[in-house]
């Protein structure tokens, strides 16, 4: 496969995917094509998606070559916005649309998000029918037709059986992969035919051919998580167009269209309110399952239902872009990331399967040239060992679960991206927390305002608000709400800027003006003993204290303070049950931070500027894994360091997109619950493989002894695939929320939102983080 990255990514839905090695036999064919690089194969999401030099190669090329491999495949069809009939009529001049070009108000099919047909129906599910009914046979015209008539419809059925698995054995062999179960089944198969054992030969086909439908029944349940995250956006929209409300597709929906929403309908794209006010369920983004009353102004997400009043909306985000669009894109990119567990298995079965296949050989032709022995016994032998041999329970066994686990979390608003963030954090033993907006509400209130040098508290409230005009950061708008209320007048303000981890500045009146912590006050001079004295005094009360002075003279200090989140130390408390360290990373003063420390329990480390929560995580990292939770900005470099970087927001793109992983809920107890679920997918891993190893050497072994035979050996294969991906399937129902004694246990979702003793979670409007965050490092 070449390395150059140029060219256009396309993107290809593939059906019939079962398992891990039907993505490793697309994922190689179709990457020694010419012109492809970056091949990527999701089985849960069933995606292909690549990147394409169209200089030299073709897109119907690569479609080929995964038909050629027995597998359905459809390029991902993207929606189309919507139109008026009559103005697209008038675009296309047809009249009555009946031109082959394609209408944007046309219903587009959503094959993402399409149901699986009835096995049955599947090509697969004909091959079960065709091999049963003529096993039937068979079995009928040995019972009825004395003598060799028997041995010869088995050998019929087998080889009518056989041709469907036989063509993709040599389609893959043709494009290089002579490994394959299908391969293996052939082999198997002759053999048998050719050593008399007709009747085995044929109930192996058959044998086989049910293990496969079985196999897609299980990995179509594995996908229903997938699923489920796309059909949460409702497919019609009501839309508000030149005075009339049409019904729409919602895949149309472009930003700036108006639609309506009734009581008890989904809200069909992200957007914001403009009229109407009322209870929404967020769960189905979220998993919390409060009601939020959200009136005009506010945001609200696609898949969020309207409870109790009709809304207008503006739209804000086409379709592939909402926020269950960007989750379920993370969901399937996260499936790429593999995890370094299941990096070494694909290496294993890499060399694994020429092994089994020379130990096969070894078996069936040692015995007898060495010793003499029966060449059927020992041939029948080989061909059982063969079969027994295929890596496929093994392949499949961490994937599956990886998958399970990430729908499972994206249920429950616990995202993270790929199978190496979920062993990373399944390896976390220590937990770093940003303070403000991560263990604190985010809202901090001005508590205090002290006039300094003979300024009025009012003059103090207005200069420090002009500084801080136009800052995003928690503490500048808690200044900017106190001047408001205290009616302090708008002054003017020029060339202002943050300064990181300490405060910020701008030209007020012409000279210039600092808000600032009280330690860079102390460095520029500027704060006499009084003065400490007063801040320390505050401080002391779990108050942060800012600092407002011009050169050589302090005007006053102001007094904030953030309350913790309600669930912060149930969080800190699971966290010590499950043998995790927290420890607070704060830009706020030492005394600020051990008031909240104390109340929550954790260790804290105080004045922190970026680069100091950089070393800091460095530093923790060197004693163990460890998980930094912070906003996505200020701490970006902490987050990138740490073993896993959890962002905290509600949907913001921010939370999405910046760190390893992203908590929706704005709840502390996320985190013990998304290292709980981390433990419990790597657990689920770790049974997954002893049972395909486990089942494996036992029945190598008898295969060996004669104990076992064929049809024994493809349905401990078959039993062996279906095992695991059955136990995978239970991450599902795994609920990461119900905390127990022992962190690592199976509970179940239980009827109610929260577990006994957590708090209920502090709902808190969502907001655009903007570049003054950067400045303070709280």
């Amino acid at each position: 496969m070449t390395n150059d990255t140029s060219g256009a990514v396309r993107e290809w839905r593939v059906t019939g995917m079962d398992c891990a090695s039907c993505a490793g036999k697309i994922r190689d064919a179709v990457g020694r094509l010419p012109g492809v690089s970056g091949v990527e194969v999701a089985i849960m999401s069933e995606r292909l998606k690549l990147t394409l030099d169209e200089g030299q190669g073709a897109p119907e090329a690569v479609e080929a070559t995964v038909r050629k491999l027995g597998f359905g495949i459809e390029p991902r069809a993207e929606a189309q916005p919507f139109v008026l009939p009559e103005a697209a009529e008038a675009a296309c001049g047809c009249g009555a649309c009946g031109t082959d070009a394609p209408h944007a108000h046309s219903h587009s099919h959503d094959h993402e998000a399409a149901e699986p047909g009835a096995w049955y129906r599947t090509a697969k599910g004909r091959l079960v029918l065709l091999t049963g009914v003529l096993l039937a046979c068979a079995w009928t015209v040995e019972a009825l037709v004395p003598g060799p008539v028997g041995p010869v419809a088995f050998a019929l059925a087998c080889l009518i059986g056989l041709v469907p698995i036989a063509r993709r054995a040599f389609a893959a062999l043709r494009l290089g992969q002579p490994f394959t179960i299908e391969g293996l089944m052939t082999v198997a198969a002759a053999g048998a035919l050719f050593i008399g054992a007709a009747e085995e030969a044929a109930l192996v086909i058959f044998l086989f051919a049910v293990g496969e439908v079985l196999e897609g029944v299980a990995a179509s349940r594995a996908r229903d998580g997938i699923r489920a995250l796309s059909r949460l956006v409702p497919e019609t929209a009501r839309l508000e167009q030149d005075g009339r409300t049409l019904e729409v597709p919602a895949s149309g929906l472009q930003p700036g269209q108006i639609v309506r929403v009734r009581p008890g309908e989904r809200i069909p794209a992200d957007g914001e309110i403009l009229e109407g006010q009322g209870g929404l369920d967020e769960s189905p983004v979220t998993g919390e399952s409060i009601p939020v009353t959200r009136g005009p102004g506010e945001a609200v997400f696609a898949g969020a239902v309207a409870t109790d009043a009709a809304l207008r909306i503006r739209v804000t985000r086409a379709a592939k872009d909402n926020t269950i669009a960007r989750i379920v894109r993370l969901v399937e990119e996260a499936e790429e990331a593999r995890a370094p567990t299941e990096r070494f298995i694909d290496r294993f079965s890499r060399w694994y399967m020429p092994l089994i296949v020379g130990l096969a050989v070894a078996v069936a032709v040692l015995p007898p040239l060495a010793a003499g022995a029966d060449w059927s016994t020992w041939i029948y032998r080989g061909l059982a060992l063969l079969l027994i041999g295929c890596p496929c329970a093994l392949v499949i066994s961490v994937p599956a679960a990886i998958a399970s686990a990430l729908a499972s979390g994206a249920r429950r608003g616990l995202l993270m991206k790929g199978g190496a963030v979920i062993e990373a954090a399944a390896a976390v033993r220590q937990v770093a927390f940003d303070k403000t907006g991560t263990l604190t509400r985010g809202r901090p209130e001005v508590t205090d305002v002290v006039g300094l040098s003979g300024e009025p508290d009012v003059r103090v409230l207005a200069l420090a608000a002009a500084v801080e005009r136009g800052s995003a950061h928690p503490l500048a708008q808690a200044i900017l709400a106190r001047a408001e209320a205290a009616g302090a007048p708008d002054l003017p303000a020029e060339a202002a800027r943050s300064l990181a981890g300490r405060g910020a500045e701008a030209r007020v009146e012409g000279e210039p003006l600092w808000v600032v912590s009280p330690s860079f006050a102390a460095e520029r001079g500027v704060l006499d003993a009084a003065g400490r004295s007063r801040a320390e005094a505050l401080e002391a009360e779990g108050k942060t204290v800012t600092v407002l002075f011009r050169e050589g003279r302090t005007l006053g200090l102001l007094a904030l303070r953030d309350e913790p989140r309600g669930d912060a130390a149930e969080a800190v408390r699971q966290l010590g049950r499950m043998g995790v360290s927290a420890t607070i990373l704060t830009g706020d003063n030492a005394r600020t931070a051990e008031a909240i420390a104390a109340r929550l329990g954790t260790g804290f480390r105080a004045q922190m500027r970026p680069e100091d929560k950089l070393a800091a995580i460095r530093e923790m990292a060197g004693q163990g894994g460890v998980m930094m939770i912070g906003d996505g900005i200020n701490d970006a470099p902490a987050l990138k360091a740490a073993s896993v970087g959890v962002a905290m927001g509600s949907g913001t793109d921010v939370a999405l997109e910046t760190a390893d992983a992203a908590i929706l809920r704005d709840r502390v107890t996320d985190v013990p619950a998304t290292i709980r679920l981390a433990r419990a997918a790597m657990r689920n891993i770790r049974q997954n493989i002893a049972v395909a190893l486990g089942l494996k050497g036992v029945f190598l072994v008898t295969s060996v002894l004669g104990i076992t035979g064929l049809w024994i050996a493809i349905l401990a294969d078959t039993g062996a695939t279906v095992l695991v991906t059955l136990n995978a399937l239970r991450l599902l129902r795994f609920d990461p929320e119900a905390p127990r004694a022992r962190s690592g246990g199976w509970p179940l979702r239980a009827s109610g939102s929260h577990s006994e003793g957590q708090a209920a979670p502090a709902w808190r409007s969502r907001r655009r983080i903007g570049p003054g965050l950067s400045g303070r490092g709280a």
